[in-house]
């Protein structure tokens, strides 16, 4: 079953580059071009097989997700994370565009030595990499622990961009694996959650979304926090919520207190909700409730099809082609109402003899 795992995960990666912009050019190589046309073309003009190929690979991973835990006494989690790292490094963001501002505002301060806080990508109008970029005219939204992060793979790319990509998607790859080995040391079945659930897979290492280095810093001070080494734990926990500000409920998380720790977990939702009303759902925003793993174990059991339905509905994405209209967007939280409305049938059905024996004293 490992090697049928790894397999899809191959198919994965491959797949990504059907969804490449067509104005970027990772290198010039004969070779290269012989690969990314045809995905080119299953991509952007033979849309049903590809949104088929798309599904067919997410409905595998979910399997596979859920053989892995029925079966997590029997492998490694972080061996599989290695592997499953390893052949995600070269996968392409297929989904967003957010992984080259990364790259670009990094950029601004290694490369032209400015502050990507009081200057955008916009202000360097001579700079090829625009050509291929969303989102040109905003500063860095972000904290600073991920801008230090990111400094590390922007200094070492030498301002050359194919050593950005591979660099930046490292940084993802190893984030990504530290996690798993923290979480390994809590438990097996903890670090199995998070090396082969496909929100991780998909929005934490294809698409790369600096949320994946947040719960990694996370869990790391949730493991130190299980040490009851509270000075560790809660610089770690301030640095996961110093990535991007979403993951501040973190920061009262204790072991002892189950009061606070429900808090903790509500004030994430509540910031989730808060997202999702006022702005646009995103699957990447999920991501945080991962550090809440070893806290509730069975957290992200009860809500595997909300989850689905989140990573589903990219299907209108890759069926008719970007978010430009209502109709798309619209199909898009169709699709997460729908598995929304089947998580809470599920719910219901497996707390069905507690929510009888309470109405029943009521």
């Amino acid at each position: 079953m490992i090697i049928f795992l790894f397999f899809i995960i191959i198919c994965l990666s491959i797949y990504s580059y059907a969804l490449i912009d067509p104005n970027l050019t990772l290198v010039s190589h004969p070779w290269w071009i012989a690969f990314r046309d045809p995905m080119v073309i299953l991509g952007y003009h033979m849309r049903p097989i590809s949104a088929g190929i798309y599904i067919t690979l997410l409905i595998s991973l979910f399997l596979l997700h859920l053989y892995m835990l029925k079966q997590y006494k029997k492998y490694s989690p972080f061996k599989i994370a290695l592997g499953i790292g390893g052949l995600l490094l070269v996968s392409y963001p297929m989904f967003s565009h957010d992984f080259f501002n990364y790259i670009f505002d990094a950029k601004i301060l290694t490369f032209y030595g400015k502050n990507p806080y009081e200057y955008m990508p916009a202000d360097f109008p001579a700079d090829e990499w625009l050509r291929f970029m969303h989102w040109t005219h905003r500063s860095y939204p972000y904290g600073p622990s991920f801008l230090f992060v990111t400094l590390i793979p922007s200094f070492l790319a030498f301002g050359k961009f194919i050593l950005n990509f591979v660099l930046f998607k490292l940084l993802f790859v190893i984030s990504y694996i530290v996690g798993v080995y923290f979480l390994e040391k809590l438990h097996k079945r903890w670090a199995t959650i998070l090396a082969t659930h496909p929100l991780i897979l998909i929005e934490g290492l294809v698409n790369a979304h600096n949320d994946m280095i947040s719960v990694t810093f996370g869990i790391i001070g949730v493991y130190y926090l299980w040490q009851k080494r509270q000075i560790f734990s809660r610089v770690w926990l301030l640095l996961s919520a110093a990535v991007k500000y979403l993951t501040l409920p973190v920061l009262i998380l204790t072991k002892d207190n189950n009061k606070l720790n429900i808090l903790s977990l509500c004030g994430q939702i509540a910031l989730l909700f808060y997202l999702t009303i006022y702005s646009e759902i995103q699957p990447w925003y999920f991501l945080p409730l991962f550090i809440f793993v070893p806290v509730f174990p069975k957290l992200i059991d009860k809500i595997q099809i909300f989850l689905l339905g989140l990573l589903l509905a990219y299907y209108p994405y890759i069926r008719y082609g970007g978010w430009d209209t209502v109709e798309k967007v619209q199909m898009k939280h169709q699709i997460i109402w729908v598995f929304v409305v089947l998580n809470v049938l599920y719910l219901l059905y497996i707390y069905r003899s507690a929510l009888k024996g309470y109405l029943l004293k009521k």
